[in-house]
């Protein structure tokens, strides 16, 4: 299978000038934890990706207004990215070593075209499959304390 096949095609975007507070009801409307940033609304090139976490560990436990933060303020970029014919054997591998729960498709030219998640992953590979990015997803990335 390819990234084609595991994707989810409809993808709520937002731009880098989008207030946090309506990233942040972008992720309760359409029960996400991530939304990816393109450059506008007719330019869907992609340009970064906020996740729930981004807001609370880049923007609130930094001291930061969410109410007056917007996109640009806490995601991640650059994105690692796949493209539609990506192998799933590859996009596993992407997820584990950049220990990412989801991964934006996209075109040749950068456009965002859907996105895989974990759970994408775990409603269509094998149960061996999932386990194991589950588990390398879910590797301490440094000790807390």
């Amino acid at each position: 299978m390819q990234a084609r096949d595991f994707m989810s095609e409809t993808v709520y975007c937002c731009t880098p000038e989008t207030g946090l507070q309506d990233v942040a009801r972008l992720m309760v409307e359409y029960d996400c934890g991530a939304v990816p940033v393109v450059e506008s609304a007719e330019n869907k090139r992609l340009v970064g990706m906020v996740t729930d976490r981004d807001i609370t560990v880049r923007c609130v436990a930094d001291g930061k207004n969410p109410l007056e933060a917007s996109a640009s303020a806490c995601m991640s970029s650059p994105v690692v990215t796949a493209h539609p014919d990506t192998e799933e054997g590859e996009l596993i591998r992407l997820m584990e070593q950049h220990q990412v729960r989801r991964i934006p498709i996209v075109d040749d030219a950068g456009t965002c075209m859907g996105i895989v998640s974990q759970a994408d992953i775990a409603r269509k590979a094998s149960e061996h499959e999932t386990a194991e990015v589950v588990k390398d997803i879910s590797q301490p990335t440094r000790q807390a304390g």
